[in-house]
C-alpha cells in the first residue's frame, strides 16, 4: 500500500481544485464522491436495495437514482439517513480500498468531503485539510451548484466546523486567494509527500 493522503474540506472549500493539481503532478486521486455515485449506478446491488426501501419513485424513468429526492428524504429524517449510511458506507469503503491498493503513483490521494465525519480517516496516513472562510464557501458553492444560501448552510451544518477539521489536520492548505497561490501550496506539499513516500518505501 502506498503512502495515502486524505484530502478533505467543507463544501465550497476548493477540494476539487486542489485534487486537480495533484492529478496534474501524476498522482492518483481516489474521489469518494465518484465512488459513491458508481456504487449506486443502475444494475448495482445497492441501488436495488435503495429502491426496495424507499420505493420505485426514488428512481427516474431510466432507472437512475434521483439524488435530489433522496437527499431531501435523508436530510429531514435521521433514521433514514442512518439506514442509507449503514448500507452504503461498507460498500463505498471496500471500493475505495480496492482503488487505493491499485495505485501506481508514489503516493495516492483519497479525496472525501466526509473523511473525518466517517471512518474513512482510518484509511489514510496523513490528513490534508483545504481551509477557507465560510463566506468563500457560500460564494463558491452557490456559484457552482446553483444552491441557495439556506441549502448550503444546511449542508455545512452536517459537516465538522472549520476549527474541528483543522484541529485534526496533519497539513492545511489555506485557500483564500488566487489559483496560483493554491498551486504553490500544492507544489510544496507534493514535494513533501514524495520525500515521505520515498522514505517509507526504503523502510519497507
Amino acid at each position: 500500500m502506498p503512502l495515502i493522503i486524505g484530502l478533505t474540506g467543507g463544501i465550497g472549500s476548493g477540494k476539487s481544485e486542489a485534487s486537480k493539481r495533484f492529478v496534474e503532478r501524476g498522482i492518483l486521486v481516489v474521489d469518494a464522491d465518484v465512488v459513491a455515485r458508481e456504487v449506486v449506478e443502475p444494475g448495482k446491488p445497492a441501488l436495488t436495495q435503495i429502491a426496495a426501501h424507499f420505493g420505485p419513485d426514488i428512481l427516474d424513468a431510466a432507472g437512475v437514482l434521483q439524488r435530489s429526492k433522496l437527499r431531501d428524504i435523508i436530510f429531514s429524517n435521521p433514521t433514514e439517513k442512518q439506514w442509507l449510511e449503514s448500507l452504503l458506507h461498507p460498500i463505498i469503503n471496500a471500493e475505495i480500498r480496492r482503488q487505493l491498493a491499485g495505485a501506481s503513483s508514489m503516493y495516492v490521494i483519497l479525496a472525501s468531503p466526509l473523511l473525518l465525519e466517517t471512518q474513512q480517516f482510518q484509511l489514510v496516513d496523513r490528513i490534508l485539510v483545504i481551509d477557507t472562510s465560510e463566506q468563500h464557501q457560500l460564494e463558491r458553492a452557490s456559484h457552482r451548484d446553483k444552491n441557495n444560501e439556506a441549502q448550503i448552510k444546511a449542508i455545512m451544518q452536517t459537516q465538522l466546523s472549520r476549527q474541528e477539521r483543522c484541529a485534526r489536520a496533519t497539513d492545511i492548505i489555506q485557500n483564500h486567494g488566487s489559483i496560483s497561490e493554491l498551486d504553490a501550496q500544492v507544489e510544496k506539499l507534493h514535494q513533501l509527500y514524495l520525500e515521505l513516500a520515498q522514505s517509507t518505501a526504503k523502510t519497507n
